[in-house]
C-alpha cells in the first residue's frame, strides 16, 4: 500500500514539475527571438498593449505561445492514444490518415474555392481528418477485423500514400495552390493568429474527453487484445472510441500549424520514462511534455535563424529523426 502511494506521489509531482515546465517555457517563448524582450517589457506589453512592446508580444509572441501550448498538447496526448492502440512505439498521429486527410481537404480548398482563410481551413481539416479516419477504420473492420491493431495500422498506411499522392497532383496542377500549400504543409508557428483558436480548442477539449474515455480501453489493450477481451472490453467501442479522440487532437493541430510531424512520437516515449505506462497518469504528461517540446523547438529554432527564423517543423525534424533512432536502436517496443 505504501508502495502503491510513493508511486502515485511521485507521478503527481511529475506531472506539477511538467506543468511548471511548460509555465517557463511559455515564459522564454515571450521573451526570446530575433528582438529580445526583458521580462519586465513583456509584462508591460502585456497589459498595456499601446506601449512599444505590446505590438511584440501581443502581435507575435502570444499567438505562438498559446498555439505551441494548444498543438503540442492535442499531438502529444494523440500519440499516446495511438501508440496504445495500436501498440506500436513507432506509431505516429498521422498513420490513420488524419494530416494527410487534413491536408488534402485544404488544397481542395485552395483549388476549387479558392480560399485559405484560416477559418476555412480549420473547418475544411477537420472534415478532411475525419472522413480520412473514416475511411481507414472502414478497410481495417473489412480485413482480419479490430482484434489486431495491424489492419489499422495498414490500412492508414495505404489511405495516407493515396491521399498524399492526390494532394501532390492538386498541388502540381496549380501554382497558387502550390503557393498556399508550401507555406502551410512546412508546420510553422511563426506569422499565425489567434483566429480560428477558438472552435479548434472546442474540437481538442472533445478529443480529449474521448481520450480519457479510452484510459481504461488503453491500459487494457496493452496486455494484449485477447487479454482485453477477456477483461471485457469492448474492442469496436474502444477502437471508435480512440480514433474519434486521435482524429479531433490531431486534426485541430493540423488545421492551426499545417502538419507537424514528431511530436506525437516522441512524447509518449518521453512521458513513459518519467510516469510508467499507465495511461491515466501517461495522457497528460504526453500532453504536458508535447506543449513543452514544441515550444522548446519554436524557441531554438528563433535563436539558430537570427532574423530568418527556421521553422518549428525543420527543429522537430532533427529531433524527432534523432528520438527515432533512439527508439529503434534500444527496442523500446518491448516497453509497451
Amino acid at each position: 500500500m505504501l508502495s502503491v502511494i510513493a508511486t502515485r506521489t511521485k507521478r503527481a509531482t511529475v506531472i506539477g514539475m511538467l506543468a511548471l515546465a511548460v509555465v517557463a517555457i511559455s515564459l522564454a517563448s515571450l521573451m526570446l527571438g530575433s528582438n529580445h524582450l526583458s521580462l519586465d517589457a513583456v509584462l508591460t506589453g502585456l497589459f498595456d498593449p499601446s506601449r512599444d512592446t505590446g505590438a511584440v508580444v501581443w502581435g507575435s509572441r502570444v499567438p505562438r505561445t498559446v498555439l505551441g501550448t494548444l498543438v503540442g498538447a492535442c499531438l502529444g496526448v494523440a500519440g499516446a492514444v495511438m501508440q496504445g492502440q495500436t501498440r506500436n512505439p513507432l506509431a505516429d498521429p498521422g498513420i490513420f490518415g488524419v494530416s494527410a486527410g487534413a491536408s488534402l481537404a485544404m488544397v481542395i480548398g485552395v483549388y476549387v474555392l479558392g480560399t485559405s482563410s484560416v477559418l476555412t481551413t480549420l473547418w475544411l481539416a477537420l472534415v478532411g481528418a475525419t472522413l480520412a479516419s473514416v475511411v481507414v477504420f472502414s478497410v481495417a473492420a473489412l480485413g482480419r477485423g479490430l482484434s489486431s491493431p495491424v489492419p489499422l495500422a495498414i490500412a492508414g498506411t495505404a489511405v495516407s500514400a493515396l491521399l498524399v499522392a492526390l494532394t501532390s497532383y492538386l498541388v502540381l496542377s496549380d501554382e497558387a495552390t502550390l503557393a498556399a500549400y508550401r507555406i502551410w504543409v512546412v508546420g510553422s508557428l511563426s506569422g499565425r493568429t489567434l483566429e480560428g483558436v477558438a472552435p479548434a480548442l472546442v474540437f481538442a477539449v472533445v478529443g480529449a474527453v474521448f481520450a480519457a474515455g479510452n484510459v481504461r480501453s488503453l491500459n487494457s489493450l496493452s496486455l494484449g487484445t485477447e487479454l482485453a477481451h477477456g477483461l471485457g472490453v469492448n474492442l469496436l467501442r474502444a477502437r471508435l472510441v480512440g480514433l474519434a479522440a486521435i482524429t479531433l487532437l490531431t486534426a485541430s493541430a493540423v488545421a492551426l500549424t499545417g502538419p507537424i510531424g514528431f511530436v506525437g512520437l516522441t512524447a509518449p516515449h518521453i512521458g513513459r520514462r518519467l510516469v510508467g505506462g499507465d495511461h491515466y497518469w501517461l495522457l497528460p504528461a504526453s500532453g504536458l511534455i508535447g506543449a513543452c517540446v514544441l515550444l522548446a523547438c519554436d524557441v531554438v529554432g528563433r535563436l539558430i535563424g537570427g532574423t530568418a527564423e527556421t521553422s518549428v517543423g525543420v527543429v522537430l525534424t532533427v529531433l524527432g529523426g534523432i528520438v527515432f533512432v533512439s527508439i529503434v536502436r534500444r527496442g523500446t517496443m518491448a516497453t509497451l
